[in-house]
């Protein structure tokens, strides 16, 4: 099973995301965006999932990159989205399984990358408010990654002035999956045991 189907599994698209309006500067939209990635050493925020059907689960996100992040859903879900700098694993504690795949085939790899470079793959969308600035990521290379949609607000106080809020991802099969994020610190110290996980246990027979 494709990575996008496992993130469309666990989680309306972000409500900022583009209306009619006229296009502005795409490639200025793009580059501010990259400087803020690459301007981001780590991240912590809360999150909320939004699956296609309006399901929700919330948790926490620690990010250090490049290459590190960690979607921790708490007990109560059971499961766990962990990226260790080389892979991304997703585990399911319930059915005692982990789904492994290479950072760089997987659709959070901008988010992730040590040299963030989007101009092959992305482009600004229009917004009604000037304080946003939405991208676009698609390969055309590798459709099978779908479509991710960030969210960011211009923060003086943010890595290249810009706060990300959240993104839409959707998959091949059209299903979207949404983060909203909340409470996000920057380049705060993250402790690289912060992506470690427990071995998940296969269920007996």
């Amino acid at each position: 099973m494709s990575f996008s189907s496992h993130f469309a599994r666990l989680a309306a698209p972000i409500a900022l995301i583009a209306v009619a309006a006229p296009a502005v500067a795409a490639d200025a939209g793009v580059d501010q965006v990259q400087r803020s990635l690459a301007a981001t050493g780590s991240m912590t925020a809360t999150f909320v999932q939004t699956n296609g059907k309006g399901q929700q689960l919330s948790g926490k996100l620690v990010l250090k990159r490049p290459g590190k992040a960690r979607f921790d859903y708490g007990a109560g879900a059971n499961m766990l989205m962990v990226a260790d700098g080389a892979s991304l694993y997703f585990i399911d504690y319930d059915v005692g399984q982990k789904n492994r795949w290479p950072i760089a085939k997987s659709p959070l790899a901008p988010l992730l990358s040590s040299n963030p470079d989007l101009g092959r793959i992305a482009h600004s969308m229009p917004t009604q408010d000037p304080r946003v600035v939405l991208v676009r990521l698609r390969d055309a290379r590798r459709p099978e990654f779908g479509t991710m949609i960030m969210a960011f607000v211009k923060s003086p106080g943010a890595p290249g002035g810009l706060q990300l809020e959240g993104w839409t991802a959707i998959d091949a099969q059209n299903k979207k999956t949404t983060i909203k994020l909340d409470q996000q610190r920057y380049n705060v110290p993250v402790a690289d045991a912060a992506f470690t996980f427990a071995e998940p246990q296969k269920r007996r027979k």
